[in-house]
């Protein structure tokens, strides 16, 4: 079955959604250690809905709401 197109969260919704700054976002990719994301041709980040709460899960962390 194909898979269902969601909307895709921009880096400044993400930041937004965890209360993180872009420097700590940008540190965190560089450990390792951030949600995964697809860089677009652009150079643009972006990000499923779905990989952020899976990342937060696997922190042991609850959603946001």
């Amino acid at each position: 079955m194909p898979r269902k197109f969601e909307k895709l969260m921009k880096l400044s919704e993400v930041l937004a959604y965890l209360d993180i700054d872009r420097a700590t976002f940008y540190r965190w990719r560089a450990k390792g250690q951030a949600p995964r994301c697809i860089r677009q041709p652009s150079g643009q980040l972006r990000f499923r809905p779905a990989d952020v709460e899976a990342w937060l899960a696997a922190r042991g962390e609850e959603p946001l709401c």
